[in-house]
């Protein structure tokens, strides 16, 4: 049944009117995104990524060291010729991520605000206001795994059909970028474990669909990965060639040569110089002459079948031989995303991206280096595989203008909020705490007959506690899945703030799932009458009329 467009105003102004604390934050967060508009004309430029997105994004083809789903939206706006309408897009797409948290709520009965304090993180976080105007990839991301995954939770026996869609949405983010691969497991497991649906034919069958609509998408960029490089040293059916590349990133940061004896190929490439002298895997990967071509291992490219295969063996093997160490490093860095205050890791090259600033361009001085966030004229990127002169020609092929313009009225004051407000690292981990109780009851039988604060602070009440498994909604999916993305690009990568952009939504809907109803069994149903006193009534009603 179609709506009526001449109703459509009242509706909406009937929305307005019954959700006006959500109202007046997503207000407030699209004045904060048409502000960033105005006083960042065009689009903001990441110096490690950008370049070979809308390289892709010009002449499509897929790159050897990270996935190019998203030069796919570039390639889609490219007749417009224009940067800004990328970002506003990108802007919109935050926007709509807090509106489908805030739907959920309220479809599993948590309060309008409740609901509406869920979505602020979301709304007003300056760093994800800052990143949703860079050519970067965690926006759309996001947008497209928060569809996917409000598919999957809005019915609790949802139609076959929806979840074949769900799953090529996934499918999609994870070409977006690698990290939503996890959430392709995470998300048929869930199908599997609601309400016990393993043990029946439709429950796997709704995994299954899940599955294959997310391998539809992977496999046809693998196919074009495979048909697109030829040569012996590229020819793979993968999405691309660097899974080993930044594993043997993350171990670099504790493998002892000494302790895992490498031999052969793999002596090469074993870093030797001291652990204390080694920058964080998110530098190290690139600045390094062992998985380079160097003096000592002359001609090497980290990006081959070969090489990938190489550096991946490297790895498992030092995990293996040193799995303490492992363990201690992700530990460590999963707890930089609660720590306050923010520090420059990877690096300060690094994090300097992922703050708005006055000046594009900041001379060095004896204290502290220059940067630029322009994209460069001079550098060609070699071993990208992306054909281009440099970044800056690209940059003004695909949006017709050129960057470097603030507007400093609008950008004085979205440059001081970002500084300030933000997902604070204590903030975080309360919201993942809280998401955790929305899955997990905490019970004490001296607490609950209201002995008073002493009592339940007794040894008594302490071993009288007990856990329960008690979810309220459906909150365990959103709290995995954030779990996931947080820890996953850890364990085979490195930890970057830039990588919580897309844990911090899905935390927030699981700690809103936390303020939903108690799911209650259904009451028993009432005895119905003996079927021969239901024999012995005679029917009054003529059989053409029942």
């Amino acid at each position: 049944m179609g709506v009526n467009p001449r109703l459509l105003p009242s509706r909406l102004r009937r929305l307005t009117g019954e959700n006006k604390f959500f109202t007046g934050a997503l207000a407030a967060g699209a004045l904060l995104r048409l502000i960033t508009i105005l006083g960042y004309p065009g689009a903001l430029f990441f110096y490690g990524d950008s370049y070979v997105y809308l390289g892709a994004a010009l002449r499509p083809q897929p790159n050897l060291s990270k996935v190019t789903g998203y030069s796919f939206f570039l390639r889609a706006l490219l007749p417009f010729h224009s940067l800004t309408l990328v970002v506003t897009l990108q802007h919109l797409m935050g926007l709509a991520v807090a509106v489908m948290i805030y739907v959920l709520l309220r479809r599993n009965g948590v309060s309008k605000l409740w609901s509406t304090v869920a979505t602020l993180p979301q709304l007003l976080d300056g760093y994800i206001i800052e990143d949703e105007h860079l050519i970067m990839t965690e926006t759309l991301f996001t947008f497209l795994l928060m569809i996917a995954m409000l598919i999957v939770l809005w019915k609790p026996r949802p139609a076959w059909w929806s979840l074949l869609i769900a799953g090529v949405l996934a499918g999609c983010a994870s070409l977006v970028r690698t990290d939503g691969e996890v959430v392709l497991a995470v998300i048929p497991i869930f199908l599997l474990v609601r309400g016990w649906s393993w043990k029946t034919v439709r429950g796997w069958l709704l995994a299954i669909t899940f599955a294959v609509g997310s391998v539809l998408p992977i496999a046809s960029y693998e196919g074009w990965f495979h048909d697109y490089y030829p040569q012996p040293q590229y020819h793979a059916y993968e999405t691309s060639l660097a899974q080993g590349f930044f594993l043997w990133g993350r171990v670099s940061s504790f493998v002892n040569c000494a302790v895992i004896k490498p031999t052969g190929e793999d002596a090469k490439i074993c870093p030797t110089d001291a652990i204390a002298d080694r920058t964080p895997p998110g530098n190290y990967v690139w600045e390094n002459p062992y998985i380079h071509s160097s003096p000592q291992n002359k001609g090497f490219s980290p990006v081959t079948i070969a090489s990938n295969k190489l550096l991946t063996d490297f790895a498992i093997k030092a995990i293996e031989d040193q799995p303490l160490q492992y363990v201690k490093t992700v530990v460590k860095n999963v707890g930089l995303s609660f720590g306050i205050p923010r520090i420059a890791y990877p690096g300060p090259g690094t994090t300097y991206y992922y703050s708005f600033h006055l000046h594009y361009v900041v001379a060095s001085t004896p204290t502290s280096a220059g940067y630029s966030t322009l994209p460069p004229k001079t550098k060609t990127w070699i071993g990208s595989d992306i054909r281009t002169e440099n970044a800056y020609s690209d940059w003004l092929a695909y949006g017709h203008q050129a960057p470097g313009v603030v507007n400093k009225v609008f950008a004085v004051p979205i440059l001081l909020y970002e500084r300030v407000v933000f997902t604070w690292g204590p903030l975080l981990a309360v919201i993942f705490l809280l998401g955790l109780g929305g899955l997990i009851s905490v019970s004490a039988s001296a607490y609950r007959r209201g002995q008073g604060l002493r009592a339940a602070l007794s040894f008594r009440t302490l071993r009288s506690v007990r856990l329960h498994w008690a979810p309220r909604g459906t909150s365990m999916l959103p709290w995995v899945t954030a779990v996931a993305l947080l820890v996953v690009p850890i364990m085979v990568a490195d930890f970057d703030y830039r990588y919580l952009i897309p844990v911090i939504p899905f935390a927030c809907m699981a700690a809103g799932l936390g303020f939903a109803p108690r799911r209650t069994k259904p009451a028993p149903t009432a005895p119905s009458a003996p079927s021969g006193a239901a024999e012995s009534v005679e029917s009054t009603v003529p059989d053409s009329v029942s």
